[in-house]
């Protein structure tokens, strides 16, 4: 049992959908390729007159890339990025390689991205033409309050972006009361599809203004876009057509499970369950419970002789997949609540913990 951020574990009728071989041509493809753009719609609260779902070969990151080197014209923009954590840094990353310039916001990986700053840092820089920010950083599990800044951002003319990657499907976005124009996220996160492709929201009257602007033959969402438009869900290039199969019907299970707000009383529950589990054995969580995402917690070493590579050997033996840290300055362990995972698995692993605590902390 993957318990990370995605990939993640996923349903036994999702990957019997990998059983069978399509063509990438094929009429019936394109209607389900169709279907789940549609569908992506309705989970984001996006409306199919103004928005459209592009999907991209590739991981998340290809989607993230795919985006700003699209969304952001060659000349004549600057891109402000909030960074708390290694996605926002990761953004800045493909920024530098895009040569697209950029203003960077930094906030400590343990605090949320702030208006007060963010307004601060805009007022400096009327040269900002675009921002960014992610929702859920994976590196501590933090919920970044975009319902507080995105709307702000978009009232001063400036284009809008998240990466959704980990959060959406699994925790209620409307983007259309947002202002957003770019949301982004990928086929195996909380939908609980497999890897294989990313997807952004685009809305219609930012994106249709975008062509030309792309650094990347194969990562142009413009033209993928369009082409999807134009050819009836037809992908420019050979798409992962067992991941889209599996992906539809991730997404008819979301559905029959109650939707978005459903799966996200799950992760929830899974992730209080967690918390105090975790407390009660002498594991201490990085950031507080007010700013905690229900998708991914992580946790202080409980000593200096800690190993988590043993713990994380031990558990795997035993039928779970954990994540090491990715806090810059806290040594600390992730353990996902995402994905086919139900309040009996969080039991039986806060219970393997336990019986290893007693061994080896």
């Amino acid at each position: 049992m993957l318990l990370t951020p995605g990939p993640l574990t996923t349903s036994e009728t999702v990957k019997s959908q990998m059983l069978v071989d399509h063509g990438t041509w094929d009429d019936e493809y394109k209607r389900d390729t169709q279907a789940v753009r549609a569908e992506l719609l309705k989970l984001a609260n996006a409306p199919q007159e103004d928005y459209a779902a592009v999907l991209m070969q590739g991981s998340g990151t290809f989607a993230v890339e795919s985006t700003l080197g699209t969304a952001v014209p060659k000349k004549n923009a600057v891109l402000m990025i909030a960074i708390n954590g290694a996605y926002g840094q990761r953004m800045a990353q493909i920024a530098d390689y895009l040569d697209i310039r950029h203003v960077d916001v930094a906030f400590a990986e343990d605090e949320i991205t702030d208006w007060s700053r963010i307004q601060s840092e805009l007022t400096a820089h009327p040269e900002v033409t675009h921002f960014a920010v992610v929702h859920c950083e994976t590196t501590t599990g933090i919920l970044n309050p975009i319902e507080t800044i995105i709307p702000k951002v978009h009232a001063m003319g400036i284009t809008t972006i998240v990466d959704a990657m980990s959060s959406f499907g699994g925790v209620p976005i409307n983007t259309a009361d947002l202002g957003l124009d770019y949301l982004i996220s990928s086929s195996n996160k909380c939908v609980q599809g497999v890897p294989g492709f990313g997807l952004v929201i685009a809305k219609r009257t930012t994106i249709d203004q975008t062509k030309g602007n792309a650094r990347s033959l194969a990562l142009d969402l413009y033209d993928q876009y369009r082409t999807f438009e134009e050819h009836d869900g037809k992908w420019r290039f050979t798409s992962p057509t067992h991941v889209v199969y599996a992906f539809l019907q991730a997404l008819r299970e979301l559905n029959a499970a109650g939707g978005v707000t459903a799966r996200n009383r799950r992760y929830a529950e899974n992730e209080a369950k967690l918390r105090e589990g975790m407390a009660k054995l002498g594991y201490e969580p990085v950031i507080k419970a007010d700013v905690q995402s229900p998708i991914i917690t992580s946790f202080k070493y409980p000593s200096q002789q800690f190993d988590f590579q043993a713990l994380y050997e031990y558990l795997k033996k035993n039928g779970f997949i954990i994540y090491p840290g990715k806090v810059s300055n806290i040594d600390s362990f992730r353990i996902g609540n995402i994905g086919q995972v139900f309040a009996p698995d969080i039991d039986q692993l806060l219970e393997l913990i336990k019986q290893y605590s007693v061994v080896e902390v």
